[in-house]
C-alpha cells in the first residue's frame, strides 16, 4: 500500500518524483495512493511517451482522467490537453499515444452507480462566476462528490472553511497558497475529511478540485 491513511494530509510535489515503469512499455508512470501493486484504488500521474500503447483493459470501478500535457487517445476518440475523461465501472478501452502525453489519472474510485461517461475539453469550456474572484467549471457530481477547475485571479484570498468528506487538488498553473505552505505546478494536495485551511494565491492559479469523497 502507498499513502491510503485517509486521515493524513499528504502534500506531493510530483514534478521532484522518479517516473517507474509500468506493464506496458513506453508507460510511465508517477504512483500517488495505491492499494495494490497493479489493481484497486489509485492515483497516479502517467506519462505515455511517443508511439506508445497498453492493451486493452477493463475499469472495474471507473476510470478519471484529466490530459495535463499532448494528445491521450483511445478507440473512441483523441483528448487534448486539458480534456477531462469519466470511464464508468464496468468500461474498457485500449489506450495509446501518437505524440506522447501526460495525464493525471484516478482508477476504481467510483460508487458503483456512477455510470456516466464523461468527456469535456476545459480549453473550449466556458467558465462560471464562482464566490468573490473566482471562477469555477463544474466537470462531475454524484452523491456528494464533485469535481471542479477553479480559477483564481491574482491576489485572490477565500475565506477559512472545511472540507466535509475531504478535498484533493492538482495544481494545473500557478503557485496555490495556504497557510500551511506554497504548492506550484503540478502538487497534489490530499486534505482529510473536516480538515481546515485558508487558502490564497498571489498570482493567477488554476487548480483541480475534488470534494466530497474521502472517508468521513
Amino acid at each position: 500500500m502507498l499513502n491510503m491513511e485517509f486521515e493524513k494530509r499528504l502534500v506531493l510535489e510530483t514534478p521532484n518524483m522518479p517516473w517507474q515503469n509500468s506493464p506496458a512499455a513506453g508507460v510511465l508512470r508517477k504512483p500517488l495512493e495505491r492499494s495494490l501493486p497493479e489493481s484497486g484504488h489509485v492515483s497516479s500521474i502517467v506519462r505515455y511517451e511517443k508511439g506508445s500503447s497498453f492493451n486493452e483493459h477493463p475499469h472495474p470501478l471507473g476510470e478519471e482522467i484529466f490530459v495535463l500535457d499532448g494528445v491521450f487517445s483511445d478507440e473512441n476518440g483523441d483528448y487534448p490537453k486539458g480534456s477531462y475523461l469519466r470511464n464508468p465501472p464496468g468500461s474498457t478501452h485500449a489506450p495509446f499515444s501518437t505524440d506522447g502525453c501526460e495525464l493525471f489519472v484516478k482508477l476504481n474510485q467510483f460508487h458503483e452507480q456512477d455510470l456516466k461517461s464523461v468527456f469535456i475539453n476545459t480549453q473550449t469550456t466556458a467558465w462560471l462566476q464562482g464566490m468573490g474572484g473566482l471562477q469555477v467549471m463544474p466537470l462531475h457530481e454524484y452523491k456528494g462528490e464533485h469535481v471542479a477547475l477553479v480559477k483564481w485571479p491574482v491576489g485572490e484570498k477565500f475565506q477559512p472553511h472545511r472540507h466535509f468528506g475531504g478535498e484533493e487538488i492538482l495544481v494545473l498553473s500557478g503557485v496555490f497558497q495556504d497557510e500551511y505552505g506554497k504548492y506550484p505546478k503540478h502538487t497534489w494536495i490530499r486534505s482529510p475529511h473536516m480538515s481546515e485551511h485558508f487558502p490564497f494565491v498571489e498570482e493567477e492559479t488554476i487548480i483541480m478540485v475534488k470534494t466530497g469523497h474521502l472517508p468521513i
